[in-house]
């Protein structure tokens, strides 16, 4: 005892965190401190900032999963360590990933799904990815074979999330992005037409778009292709965005024909933390058959303890969200998916019908299951009189904790400013009734104190996808 000094033993034996010594001074925020801490201080300080987030339930912005099982977070602790690539090691966990890739093949009606090709990835931007490689490879080789060109890919899609940008000047391919017209919001058959040539790699609709929520006619654009190679020869070739709807079509609109059933289809991504409610951050892409993923695209390692094939952009990443995705497989089944996702779409569609009844409002999408994703877009009327813009009114919503982003649509109709809702699992209809009240709050704020210069995108708080 007498080795040690007394403020030594006093420290030890304190135990209350906020008395502590360490806690006492402001910790570096931008450089490693001089010393180590006392570990449960050290989280505190992490816990304690992180307070200062927003709560991701009311974030209804984002179409990523934020209510997960308490099953969930016991396997993701207990996966902390799985390393996806390492198969050798993790010979289970690889066996899991397969069986999901099987399951989202028999799900989206694959011609074999069992002998199919798919991968886990660490997002559906990566599966996209990946989905984009494949089509550019196999156009390349069918080019070669024919003694053509290579030097000018292009990929026709309609108004499209931020990942598809990047692909293609990631990997240099011309993007034919569709933008939007008066009247039309989406990608067309006709407008399809108007763009694809000898160097179109592939033709990518989305089930679920970002800006909308409406899910694209993949059928129509199929049925139009096959026209088009019938009267000129050219085999233009499919990859849906599924990054949404292909979690959401085989439960609530399995009637629909917008995957594998439509031969030109070939490859489909998803994202698993989207409506397939698993955690971030996974995402799928399966193909239709193994002839669709181009061997260029395969590489096999034996660095890891045993020779393995591996096609995916990452190398390392965590195998707990896979492993929770074939949890959620096995614990709803097609019967609790159907249960969970139907629910969304009932509290997306009281949501548009309260909106409607407030009366500035003019529904863009409503919820309707048969059109797209659990979501509700509007904008306000042309003779609504609030007192402020939209993004105003986002603002104000964000006092109260309310994530619900206003933003102008992409080009040609960047006029159209829009605020959308995602319904997501865990957004209960008893918390959209809160937001209801709260929306009326704010319109009754701005009616009596209108704002003298409304905000404009510019000026507006931020919106992240």
């Amino acid at each position: 005892m007498a080795l040690h000094s007394r403020e030594d033993i006093r420290s030890e034996l304190e135990d209350d965190i906020y008395a502590s010594r360490d806690l006492s001074v402001a910790v570096p925020k931008y450089r490693l401190p001089d010393d180590e801490q006392n570990r449960e201080h050290a989280y505190s300080i992490v816990h304690d900032e992180l307070m200062l987030d927003g709560n991701s339930r009311q974030n209804l912005a984002t179409f990523c999963q934020t209510w997960l099982d308490d099953e969930v977070h016991r396997l993701m602790n207990e996966c902390i360590d799985k390393n996806m690539i390492d198969k050798d090691e993790y010979p289970q966990s690889a066996e899991i990933e397969a069986r999901c890739v099987h399951i989202l093949a028999d799900l989206w009606n694959a011609p074999d799904a069992i002998n199919t090709m798919g991968t886990s990835t660490t997002g559906s931007s990566e599966a996209a990815m990946l989905g984009g490689l494949a089509l550019k490879f196999a156009w390349r080789n069918r080019r070669e074979a024919q003694g053509k060109p290579v030097d000018k890919p292009n990929m026709i899609c309609g108004p499209v999330q931020i990942c598809w940008h990047k692909f293609a000047r990631y990997f240099d391919v011309e993007l034919r992005e569709i933008p939007m017209e008066n009247g039309r919001l989406l990608m067309s058959p006709e407008e399809v037409l108007k763009r694809v040539d000898e160097n179109t790699i592939g033709v990518v609709p989305t089930l679920g778009v970002t800006f909308t929520c409406q899910y694209e006619d993949v059928k129509a654009i199929s049925d139009a292709l096959d026209r088009l190679q019938d009267e000129t020869g050219l085999d233009v070739p499919i990859h849906v965005d599924g990054a949404s709807g292909a979690f959401l079509a085989p439960f609530c609109q399995p009637e629909m024909e917008w995957d594998f059933r439509l031969p030109r289809v070939k490859s489909i991504n998803a994202s698993g933390h989207k409506f397939g409610l698993a955690p971030l951050g996974v995402g799928w892409i399966v193909w239709r058959g193994a002839a669709d993923l181009p061997e260029d695209l395969i590489f096999n390692v034996n660095y890891l303890g045993g020779n393995m094939p591996t096609f995916a952009l990452n190398f390392s990443r965590p195998g707990g969200q896979i492993v929770a995705q074939y949890y959620n497989f096995l614990r709803l089944g097609r019967e609790g998916y159907t249960k969970v996702q139907s629910a969304c779409y009932d509290t997306a569609e009281f949501l548009a019908a309260e909106l409607a009844k407030m009366g500035p409002f003019r529904i863009i999408y409503d919820g309707d299951r048969t059109k797209g994703i659990p979501a509700v877009a509007w904008t306000l009327n042309d003779d609504a009189n609030i007192g402020c813009s939209l993004y105003d009114l986002a603002d104000k919503l964000r006092a109260r904790g309310w994530q619900v982003p206003a933003y102008s649509m992409p080009a040609h109709r960047e006029d159209l400013v829009v605020q959308r809702a995602l319904i997501r699992h865990g957004v209960s209809r008893d918390l959209i009734s809160l937001l209801l009240e709260d929306i009326e709050r704010a319109l009754d704020h701005f009616r009596s104190h209108p704002v003298a210069n409304p905000l404009g995108a510019d000026e507006a708080t931020s919106y992240h996808h």
